[in-house]
């Protein structure tokens, strides 16, 4: 039954789909006789939080997670909060239809939020899956005329993937609320990633770097045959030393294979070879040959996002999916590199129009997918339709046109000839005047057809890393020839640490290892970023100390949660539940229970090496062995201890010699010092620093000490509480508190300073036509008058406490300033915008820093310092921000707005008037349903991936 055959009959067909954007797009494909409409994500989940648990279940012991773990782990699901007036919509419409047509995605996620649209909805009429890859004219029409049955082993594999992670999540995490800090999370997957993280940066902190020489020859051939540089690599028949012979420890890992040169020793011989005859010893020519790489999929799309265009995993997930709902590209999470026959042709024809037939392999390239157990049922990511649009053809700007093109230049390269040429490798030999044999080589490549390098390169994750379109020629020479050497120049070198992971790179480890699928990685980045696991330096991954002790807890108690083995071996056993292979419930038994009798203990259980093992049950009750001193503190030498506190990382040392009874100094140490900068000499200097209380005397009328402080966000004054004072509960005392103008300073603020900002905010005096009082005070933005909720700013700190009454009624008596201050000049600048070409700065806002192009702003986040932000980071910034589309007025404040205009009509009957204040109600709710829609289009997996 064809679309246009559909509406002849008088029929009304509803399809759903996951998003808005999605569902315009379709729905300009459909005939009048189809509504579409989005579900927005999920309209149902496991409760999140006491307060979603339906009365009738709250007394239960396992209400708190949702999943009754002794009744076969059967899910309790609701329908979310925000979801309730899109599911009556919906209800309302299929009451108005014909049939039922559910058009999610191909996926686990698409099919299991189609099972849970038809458990709520309860359609009384024919159900149809509508499926497609991509979002074109034919492709949904295919989609209409060829539906399928829901796919119940799709939908338990994502059922069982979502209990596994609530459990996970909901018994692991406030384990770590009360052994390291509050409002932490423990997940499948982003757990195992910290410690990915956490373990290279142990590397780098126990690495020593080892210093190592080596010599570069410039020879030169008879003739014009010109010059080259070759490095020295062997003398007297002994292989020097390089980086590679090192260990993390700063040995050469066989000193009796290699020789190491000093810098003594590397000067003593390059003066030796000063009069050197040279000649070539060898000329080693091979052919090469460099195949196009596969299609993108989805961990390719992002490494390569992030590599060549500075996106990061989630940023590119954004503009992907943006891509695909408004037809630009197929479906963007999938494990597949397979290219549909009409995908082929189309990128087949493009080679043939824009390269040559010479670029044209005669037969189609076919590519295998490398996942293990690849379960989307997609093609490769490519450009849609059955004729590929170029880029200058899609009308697309900024991102969009970026990582379209991208995609498109992979898809088309794919399907060309190989890159061929010859590599050669050149040995030069000589004898220095102390009687060394001296070896020198150089390798060259020459490319003679570039066959699909023509289209595109990949790029790589080294920045030192040579790309395969790269040439080194090297002067027509043969075996026996004279050289002269030119220069013999001694080269210095020092090994270095391995490299922290960049998004991209724990992409790869992540899927190498197999941990968690492809399309969950950029949500599980965006998570441990979120929380504070991790923060950025440029864009390298830095572990934070709380991770530190978040890992150091998990790999002691919970060591096989954490195992990279472990995990993903419970990979494979989800794959398997979901082909039908293994029966979800006694696997989530065993994970959870454990498996009988003779387990051992929950420790050992936790730790163990063994085949059987205590269960998560039992892991998160035997909590007696976890000290949480012992978990959140690292030594840093000298007796100095960092440790992790509620309020964030500090350094400690210990107590003076007759004082062991006594706590030692302490010092803040920041958020975003990279754990492998903290030496020792830089403990002592934070300890050094001024620190502690400043006491500055008694406050005569309450008798309470009064000392300034410096805290975490700057330093400020306070009163000590007397012990017995209550700190909770209803008669809890909060001591008074604030911070110190910009003029003081901990060393010059005297008591009397305190005691004034302590009285802040000031009564100025009151209003005498309003009766409302005016206070002087200073804020977030700097000195201010207020009376009632109007506020004016005050020109200088001072001004806190000696404006009048007078000069204060005065300054209200004005209109109030709404225009702009004159523009501050920019904190740094970044340089050009490679997607616009716009000069990129950082600017120092009325919320902080931001970085800006001019045309989109994007805030700085938490770990990004202003002073030192790579143009990297700041076009990565703007790339997230332009992502998530334009700013949108809320419902809130497009209701308001509508009240307004309406306000200022005249209206002439009572009852034309509430029948416009009832159609105002609706407009106002759709907009508000429109609005959370157009927030959480995107975002359809992340309740999914919460646990992970």
């Amino acid at each position: 039954m064809s679309p246009t055959s559909d509406t002849a009959d008088g029929g009304r067909r509803l399809v759903i789909v996951e998003s808005p954007a999605k569902a315009k797009t379709i729905k300009g494909y459909l005939g009048p006789g189809y509504v579409v409409e989005a579900s927005v994500g999920h309209i149902r989940d496991l409760p999140n939080g006491a307060k979603e648990v339906p009365a009738e279940y709250k007394g239960e012991p396992w209400a708190r997670l949702g999943v009754n773990v002794e009744e076969n782990f059967q899910p309790l699901y609701v329908v979310n909060s925000d979801k309730r007036d899109q599911v009556r919509k919906l209800k309302q419409l299929l009451a108005e239809s014909d049939e039922l047509y559910l058009a999610t995605d191909e996926d686990r996620e698409g099919e299991a939020i189609a099972w849970h649209l038809r458990e709520v909805l309860k359609p009384k009429v024919p159900v149809r899956r509508m499926v497609f890859h991509e979002i074109t004219r034919d492709a949904i029409r295919a989609a209409v005329d060829n539906p399928r049955e829901l796919n119940q082993l799709l939908v338990d594999a994502q059922e069982t993937r979502r209990i596994l992670d609530r459990l996970y999540g909901y018994e692991v995490s406030p384990v770590l609320w009360k052994k390291v800090m509050p409002r932490l999370s423990a997940g499948r997957v982003q757990s195992v990633a910290t410690r990915l993280v956490v373990e290279r940066e142990r590397e780098r902190i126990a690495f020593r770097s080892a210093e190592y020489w080596d010599l570069t020859g410039t020879f030169a051939a008879g003739g014009e045959a010109g010059t080259f540089d070759a490095r020295l690599t062997s003398v007297d028949g002994r292989r020097i030393a390089q980086g590679r012979d090192f260990g993390a420890d700063g040995e050469l890992r066989r000193p009796d294979q290699v020789r190491q040169l000093s810098e003594e020793s590397a000067r003593a011989l390059a003066a030796a070879l000063a009069d050197t005859a040279f000649a070539v010893r060898s000329v080693e020519s091979k052919p090469y040959r460099r195949s196009p790489y596969a299609p993108f999929r989805t961990t390719t799309l992002q490494q390569e996002a992030s590599r060549k265009l500075g996106m990061g995993a989630k940023a590119a997930m954004q503009v992907a999916q943006r891509l695909y709902e408004n037809g630009f590209i197929t479906y963007m999470r999938t494990d597949s590199t397979t290219l549909s026959d009409t995908a082929v042709s189309a990128a087949r024809a493009q080679v043939t129009q824009l390269y040559g037939a010479d670029y044209l392999p005669d037969r189609p390239r076919v590519y295998a997918s490398k996942v293990k157990n690849a379960q989307e049922a997609h093609e490769a990511i490519r450009p849609s339709g059955d004729r590929f649009r170029t880029p200058a053809e899609t009308g697309l700007t900024g991102d969009q046109y970026r990582l379209y093109e991208l995609i498109w230049k992979r898809t088309v390269a794919s399907q060309m000839k190989d890159a061929v040429g010859q590599s050669v490798a050149v040995r030069v030999g000589g004898t220095s005047a102390d009687g060394q044999d001296c070896e020198f080589s150089a390798t060259g490549k020459v490319i003679t057809f570039h066959g699909f390098l023509k289209a595109y390169v990949e790029g790589a994750d080294d920045p030192n890393a040579e790309l395969d379109d790269r040439e080194r020629r090297l002067p027509a020479v043969a075996e026996g020839d004279p050289l002269a050497a030119r220069a013999i120049t001694p080269d210095g070198h020092a090994t270095k640490p391995p490299a922290r992971y960049t998004e991209a790179t724990l992409v790869k480890e992540l899927e190498e290892r197999e941990i968690g699928r492809p399309s969950t990685y950029a949500s599980i980045i965006g998570t441990i970023l979120d929380r504070r696991y991790v923060f950025k330096k440029g864009t390298a991954l830095v572990p934070s100390f709380l991770s530190f002790a978040v890992v150091n807890l998990l790999e002691q108690h919970f060591g096989r949660l954490v195992d990279y083995d472990f995990t993903a071996k419970m990979e494979d056993d989800l794959d398997r539940i979901a082909t039908g292979d293994a029966e979800a419930v006694p696997w989530l038994r065993r994970f959870y229970f454990g498996e009988g009798e003779g387990q051992g203990t929950a420790a050992e259980a936790g730790n163990g090496d063994g085949d059987h093992l205590g269960g998560l049950k039992e892991l998160v009750t035997d909590l007696g062995a976890i000290d949480a001193r012992e978990i959140s503190s690292f030594p840093v030498g000298d007796g100095i201890v960092l440790r992790v506190g509620r309020y964030g990382p500090y350094v400690e040392a210990p107590p003076e010699q007759g004082q062991e009874d006594q706590p030692g100094k302490r010092a803040d140490v920041p958020d975003d010092l990279p754990p492998d900068e903290l030496s020792v000499d830089l403990a002592k200097e934070l300890l050094a620093k001024p620190s502690g209380d400043f006491e500055l005397g008694d406050d005569p009328e309450t008798g309470r000490r009064i000392v300034a402080r410096d805290g975490r966000y700057g330093p400020y004054v306070t009163e000590v509480l007397p012990e017995d004072t209550p700190k909770s509960g209803k008669n809890a005392v909060k001591p008074r508190t604030a911070s110190l103008l910009s003029s003081m300073t901990l060393d010059t603020v005297t008591l009397e300073d305190a005691l004034r900002l302590l009285a802040l905010p000031r009564v100025v005096g009151v209003d005498p036509e309003s009766g409302q009082e005016i206070t002087a005070q200073n804020g977030r933005y700097g000195p201010y008058l207020k009376k009632g909720t109007d506020s004016r700013s005050l020109e200088t700190e001072d001004q806190i406490f000696t404006v009048t009454l007078e000069q204060a009624l005065a300054l209200y008596a004005q209109p109030k300033q709404r225009g702009r201050a004159a523009a501050k000049p920019p904190l740094k600048e970044l340089g050009e915008d490679p997607t616009n070409g716009r000069p990129v700065v950082v600017k120092d806002g009325r919320f902080g820093p931001y970085v800006t192009d001019g045309e989109t702003n994007a805030t700085l986040r938490r770990d990004d310092d202003p002073e030192t932000i790579t143009p990297e980071r700041g076009f990565e910034l703007l790339a997230e921000r332009r992502a998530k589309g334009p700013a949108k007025k809320t419902a809130k404040k497009a209701a308001k707005a509508t009240a307004k205009k309406t306000t200022a009509k005249k209206t002439t009957a009572k009852k034309a008037a509430t029948k416009k204040t009832a159609a105002k109600k609706t407009t106002t709710k759709k907009t508000a349903a429109k609005k959370t829609a157009t927030k959480t289009a995107t975002k359809k997996t992340a309740a999914d991936t919460a646990g992970e």
